[in-house]
């Protein structure tokens, strides 16, 4: 069974390279602005997050950048800091990064992957401080497809690596606001 696991991720993987070769050829029919200014082609922008709850807080602050190659393709990285606190159960803090990439069939239509690598760090307290501290990485690849109208996107993604004894998320299907400037 986990033979057919593993050759699925890689059927899957192979397919999203062979996507991204497919959308660099296409990407070359519509250059970049020709001024020569790579910055012109940069976009910037991100996600905040804040919550609260009963005895609970949770903020995220997750900047991103993207290089715009044509109206329907772009690459970028982003970073993800999150720190959580539920009072006399755990804190912990999620650092890392990602690399995502986007295209554009239509103007509309908004298709994406990107892998996110993160590092937790969770502190266990109170009535829970039986629990080991635990301090571990968790990968996750995303696919998603969402409707754009001009800088801002609305859509779901999927966790192609989720697991649920690890995931920041809480399950595989992750709804995401994107906007870039």
């Amino acid at each position: 069974m986990k033979i057919s696991f593993i050759k699925s991720i890689r059927i899957i993987i192979l397919t999203i390279v062979a996507c991204f070769f497919t959308t660099s050829s296409i990407a070359q029919d519509n250059p970049p602005k020709q001024s020569g200014d790579f910055w012109e082609n940069v976009r910037f922008g991100g996600g905040l997050g804040l919550s609260t709850g009963n005895n609970f807080f949770s903020a995220t602050l997750a900047p991103s950048a993207i290089y715009q190659f044509d109206n329907a393709f772009a690459l970028g990285v982003g970073l993800n800091g999150t720190y959580n606190r539920s009072k006399n159960v755990y804190k912990s803090t999620i650092l890392g990064g990602s690399i995502m990439s986007f295209y554009n069939p239509i103007q509309e239509i908004q298709l994406s992957a990107e892998f996110e690598q993160l590092n937790v760090n969770q502190k266990f307290e109170g009535s829970f401080s039986n629990n080991p501290d635990r301090n571990y990485w968790v990968p996750a690849l995303f696919v998603g497809a969402g409707y754009r109208t001009n800088n801002v996107t609305v859509g779901i993604r999927y966790d192609l690596l989720y697991d649920d004894t690890k995931s920041v998320y809480a399950n595989a299907w992750v709804p995401f606001v994107r906007v870039f400037f």
